[in-house]
């Protein structure tokens, strides 16, 4: 073959004998010449380029993209290998341009790559999505706070699905809480009412069901409320979402393009269906597990502890820790029931319920309660014993409890006080003078035996003495040197030794801190203490809201202040 310039490369001009094959080629085949004429073209060519003519130049025929390249392969006289193939759409598809110089003329063969593109671009935003998803997933998740995790559901749409986003949470009486997101904006939170009739599918979409189809959706109708403030723009395409929750709908979402943006596809509108599916169960457990903290601290109430005060003129001070950090309740339990005034008695109850946690504690806020039902039987310790024993052993509870209870009453400028021991230790009296006596009472255990058989005391306190009472998760406490060594009733009667003179409170903090010493970080059991102390000086107390300055107890019949008292 020689060189020539009127497309010597055509097969029927440079004497190739190859048949109908190049005509019939399934790809699109041009022929051009050094001076960037086109010449001839195969049927398939004559598809994709139907107003392509022979002879004109071929800037002129086909796309800007190939005709560069046509010119760089002439200068570069030969296509080379490590050159990299041209590309780009002619109408709507999209090929590859593979070039092969013949004595000066060029002749392109254009693979139909569409598929291939569209495939890996298919694969592309498959991966982009699912990976949205996933953070999806992992950023509600991480959060149980409604508020929050609406914040942030609405901010993810608006960044991913669309320009702007509504999280129509469900309604409250009358009124909505929404969140309104703008793509790169702030996050705005508000509750007010909203005509859901206004945007079409939305009251269906907070009732569960399916989505309307963004197509059947009239931007044109779509109420200022619903658009967040900062959208750029009138909104040209809207999808409506529901937010599957646990069984009921967790809300709604608005999803909003601007009328510059292009419209929703399908693809799309099942996307968003994904990313509401996941933000719905992310809103739904946080609302969830919101609403069983607010039960569980409701109920909690009547579980946890009293805070203590002056009764009467009496110092009471309280302090338990559960056998778990983490709880909050325990099997440990300690309460005050105050006499009607100063002339009656205050009953004061600690008691150990057999195991930890909270089964233990139900038990306790039984025995709470029942004994809070018994109080005008409070006169008479092993009488309310038993019938705190009948209550226990017809329950469906097979655990047992000790108590102590303790009857106080001030007069004369003393704390007069009646113990009575179920099982449990005897209460530690501490004197004026540092001494610790332990209260002689002793009884048999509730909730096992058909009755109750205890021994109850009278004591009385001087100015400044306390009485502790004691679960065994204070002597049971293993620490010290070796880790393994019992805190122990000397140990605590030697502490309660150097506290004497001191208030309630200050007893209380003295135990528990020695106690959390000895322990360091080891495992123990509940823990509760209490201090009744008869107070140095007769300052005012409150007792339900009222002033009580318990001076009526510190005088005698004649109206004279009584020896060891100070005004």
């Amino acid at each position: 073959m020689t060189a020539s310039h009127s497309f010597s490369a055509l097969p029927s001009e440079a004497g190739l004998d190859i048949g109908p094959a190049w005509t019939d080629a399934p790809y699109p085949v041009l022929v051009t010449d050094r001076h960037g004429r086109l010449g001839r073209l195969n049927d398939a060519a004559r598809q994709v380029l139907p107003d392509a003519v022979s002879g004109a130049r071929l800037s002129e025929q086909v796309p800007a993209w190939l005709a560069d390249a046509h010119r760089r392969v002439l200068a570069a006289h030969s296509p080379g290998t490590g050159t990299k193939v041209p590309y780009g759409a002619i109408g709507d598809r999209f090929f590859e341009a593979h070039p092969t110089v013949i004595e000066g003329d060029v002749v392109w063969w254009l693979v139909d790559d569409t598929d291939r593109r569209l495939a890996e671009r298919a694969l592309s935003d498959a991966r982009r999505r699912s990976a949205v998803l996933s953070e999806t997933s992992s950023t509600l998740l991480s959060t149980l706070n409604v508020p929050r995790c609406m914040e942030v559901a609405a901010a993810m749409a608006a960044e991913h699905l669309a320009e702007a986003a509504v999280l129509i949470a469900p309604p409250r009486g009358r009124r909505f809480s929404l969140t309104y997101a703008c793509r790169g904006g702030p996050v705005v939170q508000t509750t007010r009412q909203v005509d859901l009739a206004g945007v079409p599918g939305l009251r269906e979409a907070l009732q569960g069901f399916p989505p309307v189809p963004a197509r059947w959706i009239n931007p044109a109708d779509i109420p200022d409320w619903a658009v967040p403030d900062g959208f750029a723009g009138p909104v040209g395409s809207v999808i409506v979402t529901p937010l599957p929750g646990h069984g009921v709908p967790a809300g709604a979402l608005i999803l909003l393009r601007s009328s510059t943006e292009q419209a929703f596809t399908e693809g799309e509108e099942i996307f968003a269906r994904l990313f509401a599916a996941r933000a719905g169960a992310a809103l739904s457990a946080a609302r969830l597990y919101t609403e069983q903290a607010t039960i569980t601290a409701t109920l909690m109430q009547d579980l946890l502890p009293p805070a203590l005060r002056t009764v009467h003129g009496v110092e009471y001070a309280g302090g338990y820790r559960s056998s778990a950090d983490h709880e909050r309740v325990g099997g440990d339990f300690y309460d005050v029931h105050p006499g009607a005034g100063p002339d009656e008695e205050t009953l004061v109850v600690l008691g150990d319920v057999a195991g930890k946690g909270l089964n233990a504690a139900v038990l306790t806020g039984k025995i709470r309660n029942t004994l809070h039902a018994l109080l005008p039987l409070a006169d008479d310790h092993e009488h309310i014993l038993n019938l705190l024993n009948s209550a226990l052993l017809t329950s469906h509870h097979a655990r047992f409890a000790t108590l102590t209870l303790a009857s106080v009453r001030r007069r004369d400028g003393r704390v007069r006080l009646r113990l009575t021991s179920a099982g449990h230790m005897p209460p530690l009296i501490v004197r004026a003078d540092g001494s610790v006596e332990e209260a002689e009472t002793r009884g048999t255990l509730v909730g096992a035996l058909p009755t109750v058989t205890a021994r109850t005391v009278e004591t009385d306190l001087a100015p400044g003495e306390t009485c502790l009472l004691y679960t065994d998760g204070i002597t049971e406490a293993r620490g010290g040197p070796l880790g393994d060594d019992l805190f122990g009733e000397d140990r605590l009667k030697r502490a309660l030794a150097e506290c004497a003179g001191l208030p309630a409170e200050a007893v209380v903090e003295r135990v528990q801190m020695l106690v959390s010493q000895w322990l360091g970080s080891g495992r123990h059991d509940d823990m509760a203490v209490m201090a009744v102390t008869a107070p140095r000086t007769g300052a005012p107390s409150v007792v339900d809201g009222q002033a009580d300055d318990g001076r009526a107890d510190d005088r005698q019949a004649d109206g004279g202040p009584v020896e060891g008292t100070t005004r």
